[in-house]
């Protein structure tokens, strides 16, 4: 006989108990598409992704993006860029010139339309990277309604923050604004694409959010996926699928850097909702990198250091979305230039990376507990007689459940943990910056005790 590794259905009232509350009454009305359930978003930086930065180049990879196992291909920006105060060479993706045309460093439409079809035959879902905040400071509105920007005191187009390559929006009391912007995302819907991630969300009014996406989800039900480039409640209310999970990444980084411990993190899941208000059931994207942490703040090694993998696991088994930055899976030893030429060297691995995310990737698929609301498990916070070093949680869907630890200290470290249910075993042992996930149906992840599984005598 196996050590009991089976679900103990009598102490789920145990289990419900250690649930942070969510908000009474707060949860989100959007309906995620089925597909979502166990997705997992690859974010494509076109320019950096092959040596010829084009959509041919990019299409090339499908079948190893596909065997890598993601599901929702996120491409940065792909329309023609300004040349009016462009920065670099080659300038920022995010000043846009044109929302009903492709870049042509990337090709053609046609070159797009290719791709996306192609990407379609092999399963993938595409979302584009949209630009509603600004545009660039060339782009034809500029001209023919300038009154849909921000002006300054002279009447010039007014800037924001450093992005002198950009001109400012404003939706107030502009509704032939709204209108058109409306009418240029749903040009590349017509298209065929299954969503968008949207730049500094939180930048545009939330109720033009919610009359577009209310209006794209009415004419395609169950088939779109948006995301918000943004951390704000209410734009999760009526409007996202997902939301950057930017404060996490913050005190993961902390903790990486020794500022914060697994205490710390304990304390941020269990007050998070009733801190931020954020409605049950929208979804937190998970993630250790993207474009702008890579380029701007550092590579994955230089924030992470040891504990990168650690982190890489937990963004998987958390609720949520988890989000995969072009290179992670080959450890980018680089920050990608931002506004040059800078291709990914797709040629090493030097931490085996790309074979621990298929095995993440797999590992969610298998297990319904680890899914995104409203489908996966609530995450449950343990106790642990070592609080600030392990951090510890369970999971529960469809009789499937997942008891998670993580030692985020430099140091082996024997611990308990009580009153969770998937094992009889209440000591374990985790080398520094390990990881043990065991499921109740005898499925063991990471660092793992084998006698777990030896049989009884």
């Amino acid at each position: 006989m196996k050590k009991t590794l089976t679900l103990l259905l009598s102490l789920l009232c145990l289990f419900a108990c250690h649930r942070a509350p969510a908000p009474q009454g707060n949860f989100t009305n959007v309906r995620h598409a089925d597909w979502v359930r166990n997705a997992v978003i690859y974010q494509i930086n076109v320019r950096q992704f092959s040596p010829e930065g084009t959509f041919a180049a990019a299409e090339q990879q499908l079948d190893r993006l596909a065997e890598l196992g993601v599901d929702i291909l996120w491409l940065m920006p792909i329309h023609p860029i300004g040349v009016e105060g462009r920065k670099g060479t080659l300038g920022s993706y995010y000043a846009v010139q044109d929302y009903c045309a492709v870049n042509p460093e990337f090709g053609t439409l046609a070159d797009f339309d290719h791709f996306l079809a192609a990407a379609h035959e092999k399963g993938f879902k595409v979302i584009l990277d949209w630009v509603a905040n600004h545009t660039g400071r060339d782009h034809a509105w500029t001209v023919d309604h300038k009154d849909w920007y921000f002006l300054d005191s002279l009447g010039n187009l007014a800037t924001q923050y450093d992005w002198t390559d950009i001109a400012h929006l404003n939706y107030e009391n502009n509704p032939a604004l709204r209108a058109e912007m409306e009418k240029q995302l749903k040009f590349w819907i017509d298209r065929g694409v299954d969503g968008f991630r949207c730049d500094v969300a939180s930048e545009v009014p939330t109720d033009f959010w919610e009359k577009a996406f209310g209006d794209f989800r009415a004419a395609h039900p169950d088939a779109l996926f948006f995301l918000a480039e943004a951390e704000k409640a209410d734009l999760q209310k009526n409007a996202f699928d997902a939301y950057y999970a930017w404060q996490q990444m913050h005190l993961w980084y902390d903790m990486a850097a020794g500022k914060k411990n697994a205490n710390d993190l304990a304390d941020f899941y269990v007050n998070y909702a009733d801190a931020t208000g954020m409605p049950a059931g929208t979804l937190a994207m998970n993630f250790i990198s993207n474009h702008d942490q890579n380029s701007w703040s550092g590579t994955n090694v230089e924030m992470f250091g040891p504990a990168l993998k650690q982190f890489t696991v937990l963004s998987f088994l958390l609720p949520g979305i988890p989000m995969l930055y072009n290179g992670d899976e080959v450890c980018l030893p680089k920050r990608l230039e931002f506004f040059e030429k800078d291709p990914i060297d797709w040629s090493v691995d030097p931490q085996g990376m790309d074979t621990l995310l298929a095995e993440l990737i797999k590992l969610r698929d298998a297990h319904a507990c680890l899914w995104a609301a409203p489908w996966g498990g609530t995450m449950a916070v343990l106790p642990t007689d070592h609080p600030e070093q392990v951090f510890a949680f369970e999971r529960e869907e469809q009789g499937d459940m997942c008891l998670a630890m993580f030692n985020f200290s430099d140091n082996v470290v024997t611990y308990k943990v009580e009153n969770h249910l998937v094992t009889n075993d209440s000591e374990f042992t985790l080398p520094a910056h390990g990881y043990h996930i065991i499921f109740s149906v005898g499925d063991c992840f990471g660092d793992c005790d084998e006698s777990e599984f030896e049989d009884e005598k």
